[in-house]
């Protein structure tokens, strides 16, 4: 029993190696696409530069056409970690990320201008339009549901109806799971969040079940591929239970 729960019972840390998935897609043209996705990594005082190095590293050594990170990048006040989060100058991907929860409440301007500095772009509530092969790609994304609580508006219903008439492939990225319903009002083939860290601590599955419709992995609705992450990192204490972290690299086929 103790050899169990040692072994389910872990440190999260973002010192992980990536794992990869393969993902069948319905829209052929978004076919040998690969999205290397992190969501949650709640950076704060206690993470260690190691350990921001080490997940540098492992995302640079990887090959993948656009890194997509979906909210909650930090967990204290950028001024604290200022140092630590510049060390993502180093990311040679293209990078894109959104706001999730804890980002609006630890200073969702003072992140904004500081990935600038790192060439990480911000996608809250806009799109971009992204070169593949001979095509183009619509990479869409929305603020976190919370940000009407921190004065910022959220432009669903603009979005979607800026999007879903355009006859190009649509990947579409949010924070939290329930979101994955305006990805499919906009006809995008995938939709990528997080938020949920697959519940981090058995039972809290449940209660995460209770206000999401997906805890984590691979869904679908009609013709919309969803992937919901784990995260990278942790909420609260520093320990996951049943529901290990992860970042993941989504090839398309």
């Amino acid at each position: 029993m103790k050899t169990i729960f040692k072994k389910y019972f872990i440190k999260s840390t973002l010192d992980i190696r990536p794992t990869t998935l393969t993902i069948q897609i319905k829209d052929f043209r978004l076919r040998g696409y690969r999205i290397l996705h992190l969501s949650d990594l709640h950076v704060n005082t206690k993470t260690t530069t190691q350990e921001i190095q080490a997940l540098i590293a492992q995302l640079n050594a990887l090959t993948c056409n656009i890194v997509v990170i979906t909210g909650d990048i930090i967990d204290t006040k950028v001024s604290k970690i200022e140092t630590k989060l510049l060390l993502f100058k180093e990311l040679k991907h293209t990078t894109y990320y959104i706001s999730g929860n804890h980002d609006l409440v630890y200073g969702y301007k003072e992140l904004n201008t500081l990935l600038q500095k790192c060439n990480i772009t911000l996608l809250d509530n806009r799109y971009e339009f992204l070169k593949y092969k001979d095509e183009e790609i619509i990479l869409a994304g929305l603020s976190d549901r919370f940000s009407k609580f921190f004065g910022m508006r959220r432009h669903e219903k603009e979005l979607v109806n800026s999007i879903k008439d355009i006859n190009l492939p649509k990947i579409f990225i949010a924070h939290q799971p329930k979101d994955y319903k305006y990805a499919l009002k906009s006809n995008s083939g995938l939709f990528l969040c997080g938020h949920t860290h697959g519940g981090q601590i058995y039972p809290f599955h449940y209660l995460v079940r209770l206000m999401q419709p997906f805890l984590h992995g691979l869904h679908t609705r009609k013709s919309l591929t969803i992937y919901v992450s784990r995260g990278i990192g942790a909420w609260g204490i520093k320990y996951r239970f049943l529901a290990h972290n992860e970042m993941t690299l989504l090839e398309l086929e």
